[in-house]
């Protein structure tokens, strides 16, 4: 029985890793799209680029885009909770808007300090993520007041868009490194808790939002982590 027991555990300690190993996969897909497109749009479409920064209708498509970034990802969560064959090309959609998107933040940073915040931040998104896979602790009461606070520095950072306080933008940096940091684990806790809860045969679906949330929470962390360290450029 111990025998049959030992080999039962280590068939669900296989299915759970190739379960985060969809899951991260998507993750990857989604970063590595964003990275590539953030990249041609700084260097092979430079000039459109620039064209768009300075032109006086730039930032009304800014803003459109925003919106559209916005209905995207809602979009793709709610076709992955209905477990739809939508929810992998939205997903993917949306990664290429946010990565031409971000490549209107980063043109104002130079190459080392966009290096340094995405090279911090993958290390920080790995240290909790396996803290996250690890924990025996259930992080979700953390989860609530980390939602709580990322409520609070949103409203926080469109204040400061009135006041323009260096020092107020730098807490809110620091603040919100730390409550991504803390999401990062607790959604890396959910995707063990799915694949218990399912049985071990969650659909695609829940990759997709499992992967979703992970690859926000890895965009903000180094966003912020970019305003923390290019605070000078």
């Amino acid at each position: 029985m111990n025998n049959d027991r030992v080999i039962i555990n280590q068939t669900e300690v296989s299915a759970l890793n190739r379960f985060y190993a969809r899951v991260y996969g998507f993750v990857g897909l989604g970063i590595g799209i964003s990275a590539l497109v953030s990249f041609l749009s700084l260097t092979v479409f430079q000039e459109a680029l620039l064209s768009v920064l300075t032109s006086g209708s730039g930032r009304f498509l800014v803003w459109g885009l925003m919106i559209l970034e916005v209905f995207l990802v809602f979009s793709a969560s709610r076709a992955a909770v209905r477990n739809s064959r939508n929810a992998l090309p939205l997903f993917i959609a949306y990664s290429a808007l946010n990565g031409y998107t971000l490549s209107f933040i980063l043109a104002f940073y130079s190459v080392g300090t966009v290096t340094n915040a995405f090279l911090s931040a993958t290390l920080m998104f790995g240290v909790m993520a396996v803290v996250g896979a690890v924990t025996k602790r259930d992080l979700s009461g953390m989860a609530r007041a980390f939602y709580a606070g990322l409520i609070g520095i949103i409203i926080a950072s469109l204040i400061n868009m009135f006041l323009g306080s260096s020092g107020l933008d730098f807490i809110i940096s620091i603040v919100g490194v730390l409550i991504f940091a803390g999401l990062i684990a607790y959604d890396n806790q959910r995707i063990r808790y799915v694949f218990e809860q399912t049985g071990g045969h969650a659909g695609q679906g829940w990759v997709v939002s499992l992967a979703l949330e992970l690859y926000l929470d890895f965009i903000n962390i180094f966003l912020y982590l970019l305003r923390i360290f290019g605070s000078r450029d």
